[in-house]
């Protein structure tokens, strides 16, 4: 079930919300659990165990950490990230590194491995992290473990983050989570943020996706140079506001209920360097990776050297906590080492250089790294770089096959939306939702394309 859904919009959202504020404020909680759950096991049935089981694992061993003591502590923190990880091993890696195996064995002319391919569940990956967060906090002593495992469910499963965050920590929810009571001011600025999110989602990303998909599926001998450019264009917007609309109705949907969720995105396309673009985009990953990776690795001390492996070693574990393919690898070995760069004496150049420069730097690296993110095998992301760069195929698609009215005016809207923040006064504002509101409703309702890029995440 995804927010920008008939099924969501006009059945689950408005039964939840209801029964929510009909419930006295005790009862909240658990409500919300039991919410969260049916709507997991809308799409994924049987596996809705694996929160259970997660959130009674998680909410037991924090409380033997907290209470131990010296290196059995260090071992029940070691042995429970280790479980955590194990799951999402299995579930996200299996078809992958059997893929890989076979290659091997292929290779060497011997007979290869027969496997039934592993489900991934949903949002697997969100979960994982938020536990080992809750368990690091924990045994650091920045938390008190939670008195109930119903708070640790609702952590885990809280259904606005659920499938593609922003990541909490159990330190953002943990003072509404006994008596959730959001006031109408609250619940108006909700309201608001959603419409937002769904306006990004329904408007703008799943227009644009149906250009980047369709430029993307071009045989190689088709695919010009300005075709390719506009692809990767449609591709560069269409995740972002995909991903921002889905964490802005997410942050809007908590508001509905009384939680507050981590900003996720700040202007991303604004950045002057890759290391500002980090500080703007999928912030709550970024500072995940930073807190509980980078800094236990020795974060920047140590000279320049270690830094560097630091960031590489982030960042390709990055890459493939976004999916097991040799293309994610490559990306996050690629953002890893122009973080490394800007730390040397290329970024102290670069910071002396016009900030539209520096911005014009940032954007570009930004979409080379795009390409591999959206291509299927570094073959086709090479063949995609080469169109791009001039290398184009013989037999090319014309441009103007792609750009339609309602594609340019989407472009139009879309390129300022992504570098500008929009402020409007209370009565502007509530015309300008109102509108959106309807056209998203009416764009949901005659059934168009309609995917959520990071639910494979």
């Amino acid at each position: 079930m995804v927010f920008s859904s008939v099924t969501f919009l006009f059945l689950f959202l408005p039964i939840v919300l209801v029964v929510f504020w009909l419930t006295p404020a005790r009862w909240r909680t658990p409500l919300l659990v039991a919410a969260s759950w049916i709507f997991y096991a809308w799409g994924e049935k049987a596996l809705v165990a694996l929160l259970v089981v997660s959130a009674l694992f998680n909410w037991s061993i924090a409380i033997e950490i907290a209470a131990a003591d010296g290196r059995a502590r260090r071992v029940l923190l070691s042995v429970a990230i280790a479980v955590n990880l194990a799951a999402l091993v299995y579930f996200k890696y299996t078809d992958f590194f059997l893929a890989q195996l076979n290659a091997g064995l292929a290779w060497a002319h011997m007979r290869r491995v027969i496997w039934q391919p592993v489900h991934l569940p949903i949002g697997i990956s969100f979960v994982t992290f938020e536990a080992i967060s809750y368990l690091v906090d924990v045994y650091r002593g920045h938390l008190r473990p939670a008195r109930s495992p119903v708070n640790v469910a609702f952590y885990l499963a809280f259904f606005p983050h659920l499938i593609a965050g922003p990541i909490l920590r159990y330190a953002d929810i943990a003072p509404s989570l006994e008596k959730p009571r959001p006031g109408l001011t609250e619940f108006d600025r909700g309201v608001a943020r959603f419409i937002t999110g769904l306006g990004k989602k329904v408007l703008i990303a799943n227009v644009l996706g149906q250009v980047s998909d369709q430029i993307f599926a071009l045989p190689g001998a088709q695919l010009g140079t300005a075709v390719a450019w506009l692809g990767i264009l449609c591709y560069s917007l269409q995740i972002y506001f995909d991903f921002s609309g889905y964490s802005d109705m997410a942050i809007g949907l908590g508001h509905l209920f009384g939680f507050t969720l981590p900003e996720n995105f700040r202007l991303p396309y604004t950045a002057d360097s890759i290391r500002d673009f980090w500080r703007r985009w999928h912030i709550s990953l970024s500072s995940w990776f930073r807190d509980y990776l980078f800094l236990p690795l020795g974060g920047s001390r140590g000279g320049a050297a270690r830094t560097a492996r630091n960031l590489l070693i982030v960042f390709l574990l990055c890459g493939l906590w976004h999916g097991a393919s040799t293309t994610f690898i490559v990306w996050g070995l690629y953002h890893g080492a122009f973080l490394a760069l800007e730390r040397t004496r290329f970024g102290a150049g670069l910071a002396r250089l016009p900030a539209m420069v520096r911005r014009g730097y940032a954007v570009l690296v930004v979409m080379v790294g795009w390409v591999f993110f959206r291509t299927a095998t570094l073959a086709a992301a090479g063949g995609y770089l080469a169109a791009m760069f001039g290398n184009g195929g013989h037999d090319r698609v014309p441009l103007r096959l792609y750009l339609s009215p309602e594609v340019m005016l989407v472009l139009a809207v879309a390129v300022p939306l992504s570098v500008w923040s929009v402020t409007l006064r209370p009565v502007p504002a509530l015309i300008l939702q109102t509108a959106v509101f309807v056209l998203s409703l009416l764009y949901v309702a005659a059934g168009t394309y309609n995917p959520f890029i990071y639910f494979r995440f």
